[in-house]
């Protein structure tokens, strides 16, 4: 089982130092989540509380999770980064490839990108994408990627993007995993067809190993089964290391954790929370070697 470092919601100035001590402490990998802007009021209601309130508060800071991932890159050694999740639809698929390749050639290839294809209606109209065909676009999107990514001349003909002979480099250090997140059946569908890993929402575990069934049976009808797959998950009922080994036996392969919730409730102290990365590295990750 490996672990990885949420950073969802910490204050921006605080990330570089938690970056640095979970890079020497053993954890594989650090993440944030994507948001550009936040609208005072919704029109579509965020999906996964059950009122349909967000879980965080306003002026929450939303760092760009690509930018982040560079100046990780010249900070750490060993860490990878994530994205969780990337709202990729909402972007332009050229402009992602070349920033995650950029990330790539300058950290060694420590990069995985984490995709989904988002809930709010209201972003997309305020960054100029259609809501309605987001799905199928995100599907043309990480074909043009992954073909852009060879540093090679492409061209792609799709239903919603279309170009002619075409190179981008620098190409990535190495091939960059895509995962894909959601529950939702789409979701999981893309995870089995295109995705080298899965990343759940916050869930009861027993929903998470439900899934993993589901994206296992299609990735046999898609002929995909005996390749790597990942999952990043966070169960909201499992806390220790024998529900982790059980996890992991279930096919769990990464626990998103933020520690300062078991140490330090509620902080936005840095200080507080390096001090909690280092404490669950020596409490947990530690003991699974």
């Amino acid at each position: 089982m490996k672990f990885v470092l949420s950073a969802a919601f910490a204050p921006v100035p605080a990330l570089p130092e938690l970056a640095v001590a979970a890079d020497e402490s053993g954890w594989a990998m650090i993440t944030m989540s994507d948001h550009v802007v936040n609208p005072e009021t919704l029109t579509t209601p965020y999906p996964y509380t059950p009122d349909g309130s967000r879980r965080w508060p306003e002026f929450t800071d939303w760092p760009d999770q690509l930018v982040m991932m560079g100046a990780y890159a010249t900070i750490t050694k060993r860490i990878r980064f994530t994205t969780n999740a990337f709202v990729l639809p909402m972007r332009n698929p050229f402009l992602v490839a070349k920033a995650v390749s950029t990330v790539s050639a300058i950290s060694n290839n420590r990069v995985v990108l984490t995709c989904g294809v988002g809930w709010s209606k209201d972003e997309y109209g305020l960054l100029g994408q259609d809501f309605h065909t987001r799905g199928k676009r995100a599907d043309e999107m990480i074909e043009i990627m992954k073909l852009l990514w060879s540093g090679e001349y492409v061209e792609y003909h799709g239903q919603y993007y279309d170009f002619p002979r075409i190179e981008m480099n620098p190409k990535p250090a190495g091939p960059v995993p895509i995962w894909i997140a959601g529950i939702s059946d789409a979701a999981l569908r893309r995870a089995a067809r295109v995705g080298e890993g899965w990343l759940t929402d916050l869930q009861p575990a027993a929903e998470i190993v439900a899934s993993i069934e589901r994206i296992r049976a299609l990735r046999r009808e898609y002929g995909r089964d005996r390749l790597p797959f990942d999952v990043l998950a966070s169960p909201s009922d499992v806390f220790d290391l024998d529900g982790y080994k059980r996890l992991e036996d279930q096919g769990i392969t990464h626990i998103l954790m933020q520690p300062w919730h078991l140490y330090h409730p509620g902080t936005q102290d840095p200080r507080q929370m390096i001090d909690s990365v280092k404490r669950y590295a020596d409490d947990v990750i530690a003991k699974f070697g």
